[in-house]
């Protein structure tokens, strides 16, 4: 069930960074404590940050949801917004409003093969669902993770990476654009990485998350395979500033992301995707 905020939607909760780490360059990962409750979420769901004295943004949140020890976000800097949450440091105070937004089908999952297909930064709205997953692998069928990135360098939570990697339920295989000397691993988009797992197409559900362009093609890979639409579900990532569908500013034809997604079922949106001016 989604979760929503139990207060005014509009008005911020402030939080204190209890934690500031270097993940990438330009990406930090914040661990948030409220000063008050500390707001409930589901896999996929975002909330809209606050720096002070610059301006909003919607940032999904990275953390676990059942952990109950702060709210987790991975934010590249990108912009001013962004660029002034990444410069917060341990102790410093920022706002919160959220969460919003229709997450990741998680109940759905059950029974099924699910592969997670992340570009880029794309991998943090997943973690929550990877999550999840591990907490209760014995509830789903095979389970492999594809994670596709620009450069080593930009590897996002490596460490953790590393133990799912360690895992014998579960496979992961990573891959980069750009390699450098340091790197013996596959080197080529993301969808590469498709015949190196085992998965019944039939019984597959599979979540991305991404740049569109990688998740235009994560699609038709996994359809050429015979994972079917209605099997495919996409984060997308759109201007939004009210968090409601209220401003508008997120419309993606008939559906406002905010409040329809980020998180849609491909075939709900197919005819969407194939127009690229949206």
């Amino acid at each position: 069930m989604v979760q929503t905020a139990s207060h005014d939607p509009m008005v911020p909760q402030v939080m204190r960074v209890a934690q500031a780490q270097l993940d990438a360059p330009d990406v930090f990962t914040l661990k948030l404590e409220p000063e008050t409750d500390l707001p409930r979420f589901t896999p996929g769901q975002f909330n809209m940050l606050t720096a002070f004295g610059v301006g909003e943004s919607a940032i999904s949140v990275s953390g676990d949801p059942a952990s109950g020890d702060g709210i987790v976000h991975t934010i590249r800097a990108v912009g001013a917004v962004s660029r002034a949450l990444t410069g917060l440091r341990a102790g410093d105070s920022l706002g919160l409003r959220g969460p919003f937004g229709v997450g990741w089908p998680m109940e759905q999952l059950y029974g099924k093969d699910v592969i997670l297909l992340a570009g880029g930064i794309g991998l943090a709205p997943l973690r929550p669902a990877i999550y999840r997953l591990l907490a209760e692998r014995e509830r789903f069928g095979e389970v492999a993770i594809l994670y596709g990135t620009r450069s080593p360098a930009d590897i996002l939570f490596r460490s953790e990476v590393e133990s799912w990697r360690q895992r014998l339920d579960v496979d992961v295989h990573v891959t980069v654009d750009h390699a450098d000397e340091s790197w013996h691993g596959q080197v080529g988009v993301v969808t590469t990485l498709l015949p190196r797992i085992a998965f019944d197409p039939g019984r597959t559900v599979a979540l991305l998350c991404g740049p569109e362009i990688m998740m235009r093609f994560g699609v038709q890979a996994l359809g050429s395979v015979g994972v079917p639409d209605e099997g495919m579900y996409l984060s997308m990532e759109r201007s939004m500033k009210c968090g409601i569908g209220l401003c508008g500013h997120c419309q993606f034809s008939p559906a406002f992301v905010c409040k329809d997604g980020p998180v849609f079922r491909y075939d709900q949106i197919r005819y969407l995707l194939a127009l690229k001016e949206l």
